[in-house]
């Protein structure tokens, strides 16, 4: 069964920054497209970046474009959300997946066959 766990969530102040890390277990991680998505208390889950096997990648919008960065490195199993200039509305519960399908990368939660525990990041202001 493929596990996916990340690490490096925390509490930071506003304008700081942080980095995920997301490690997926088994031999296919080179072939999925990875995704995070978060979700704020109170919030319904909400897609964030995603990345493609040939590295290709897509943001949701200018709300974290240019100041998330998704990447991933295919010999170490690991997918990467590096975070800069947070705010305090970046609060959430952070959450990577995989899709198996093929697909370049997916935006939407249900195209996703696998997913972490979820990594909390807290913004103070």
């Amino acid at each position: 069964q493929v596990q996916l766990v990340e690490s490096g969530g925390g509490l930071v102040q506003a304008g700081g920054s942080l980095r995920l890390s997301c490690v997926v277990s088994g031999r296919a991680f080179s072939h999925y497209a990875m995704g995070w998505f978060r979700q704020a208390l109170g919030k319904e889950r909400e897609f964030v970046a995603a990345i493609a096997w040939n590295h290709e990648t897509i943001y949701s919008g200018d709300s974290v474009k240019g100041r998330f960065t998704i990447s991933r490195d295919n010999a170490k199993n690991t997918v990467y959300l590096q975070m800069n200039s947070l705010k305090p509305e970046d609060t959430a519960v952070y959450y990577c997946a995989g899709d198996r399908s093929g697909n370049k990368y997916s935006v939407t939660e249900n195209e996703y066959d696998y997913w972490g525990q979820g990594t909390q990041v807290t913004v103070s202001s």
